[in-house]
């Protein structure tokens, strides 16, 4: 899926590049401490912002999740090059669309579109305090393949001390 052009429509979304006409929307959701809150970024200001939006535009991996009948940008998918026909799966979506099934809607289209391209393994890691994340893998037809204790940490303490995390593992294979 490395097309400039890159294109999926689905009933209500259209998947598409990110252009520079996403940054009040972008900015809209980066922002909110609530969907940023398992990143690995803290919120975003508007000026970070528009430099994510440049880096965004420019990478073949982050697909731009839009509202076909708005055009209002609400989120988006990652889908990540690995190793040898494995991708990673990944996803944020403004709050004021969750509990809609756009994510499930924008990340299934997503996957059958990897698969038929020659993907194997699809991936996807999320902190098992996600709950929401985790049951959207699930839904989607992924296995919880691990749990691993205290792997990752993106911020430290007042002190200067790694705040630990769990991860759980979770793919989706093509058969």
């Amino acid at each position: 899926m490395t097309e400039k052009d890159f294109h999926i429509e689905t009933e209500r979304l259209i998947l598409r590049r990110y252009k520079d006409g996403d940054l009040e929307d972008l900015y809209q959701y980066l922002s909110d401490p609530e969907v940023v809150r398992f990143e690995p970024y803290r919120p975003m200001s508007r000026e970070e912002t528009g430099e994510e939006l440049k880096r965004r535009a420019s990478s073949d991996e982050m697909i731009a999740v839009e509202l076909k009948e708005s055009g209002k940008l609400i989120g988006n998918v990652y889908l990540g090059e690995r190793d040898f026909q494995t991708k990673e799966l990944g996803f944020v979506f403004n709050r004021e669309y969750w509990g809609r099934g756009f994510a499930s809607e924008s990340c299934r289209a997503v996957l059958n579109r990897a698969f038929k391209e020659g993907a194997h393994r699809i991936f996807a890691e999320c902190d098992p305090e996600n709950e929401s994340s985790w049951r959207l893998l699930e839904a989607l037809g992924f296995q919880r393949e691990g749990h691993l204790r205290q792997n990752v940490y993106f911020w430290t303490d007042e002190s200067g001390s790694p705040l630990w995390k769990d991860t759980y593992i979770y793919s989706k294979l093509n058969t």
